[in-house]
């Protein structure tokens, strides 16, 4: 399941969405996940889940790879989609028994929360799949630069984002590890039941926090090693700057940001 983790992930690549600018499609991901959230009928779901297949189309990235980044996820999926399946109240009840009672809306209300929080992780996959984490950095700096004029450490703060980010698969990676020495040794992590499970991680957790810390300090070093000093006197091999593909995206956004909040006017059923 560790391996799974697609989010802080980079799959080089020459799509379109590799060579947007890291702005515009930050920008146009914080979009589309606010949409999510207006999202009230079928039209709007129907028309975020074919964006989300045309994003992977051009971003020319491995399906089967993109949605195993869910998997992760799936147990939290199917206890949401219990909670609101037994305890959402609604009108038409499809069973019942006693107090228990699961009802049409209560099921639809599973099957909304389910799309929103896959869209989100797949959108999310997407945007660090296609692009390098120097680019982010230096997009989230780029974005968040009108705050330096209240003194702001504006660099400092995305580059602690992107190390954080950049961090999600290098501490998957040495959880595995750690889980694999442990099973040699003869751990079982796969049997009980949940609390069983949750006591068998705690031998994992120790050296794994021991190893986050080695990591970071190396890290450290090696940046102070190479002068690092934030963003003074800081020079760029690649100046981010706005292209054609950055135009006709934000216009492909637009376009389809007018539709959709139109679409929220539709009847729901």
């Amino acid at each position: 399941m560790l391996k799974n983790i697609t989010l802080g992930q980079y799959l080089p690549g020459k799509s379109i969405l590799h060579r947007a600018d890291p702005r515009t499609k930050m920008i146009s991901t914080i979009i589309i996940m606010v949409l999510v959230f207006i999202a009230n009928n079928v039209y709007g779901y129907a028309m975020l889940v074919a964006l989300t297949a045309i994003a992977l189309l051009i971003g020319e990235l491995p399906v089967k790879y993109t949605l195993r980044g869910l998997k992760p996820l799936l147990i939290i999926l199917v206890i949401t989609a219990a909670i609101n399946i037994f305890t959402y109240s609604g009108q038409t009840v499809l069973w019942s028994v006693g107090a228990v009672k699961i009802t049409l809306e209560g099921i639809l209300q599973a099957i909304t929360i389910t799309i929103r929080l896959s869209i989100i992780v797949i959108m999310g996959s997407i945007l660090t799949l296609t692009t390098t984490p120097i680019a982010l950095t230096d997009g989230i700096e780029s974005l968040l630069s009108p705050l330096k004029k209240i003194r702001v450490p504006v660099h400092e703060m995305a580059m602690m984002m992107s190390i954080a980010l950049r961090f999600i698969p290098t501490l998957m990676e040495e959880t595995d590890k750690i889980m694999k020495a442990q099973a040699s040794r003869g751990a079982d992590f796969d049997t009980g039941n949940i609390l069983q499970k949750a006591k068998s991680f705690i031998p994992v957790l120790i050296p794994l926090f021991v190893s986050a810390f080695k990591r970071a300090e190396e890290l450290a070093t090696a940046m102070e090693s190479r002068c690092y000093r934030g963003d003074i006197g800081r020079t760029r091999m690649k100046k981010l700057a706005y292209t054609v593909v950055d135009l006709r995206m934000g216009i492909f956004i637009v376009l389809f940001t007018a539709v959709f909040i139109v679409s929220t006017f539709l009847p729901a059923s």
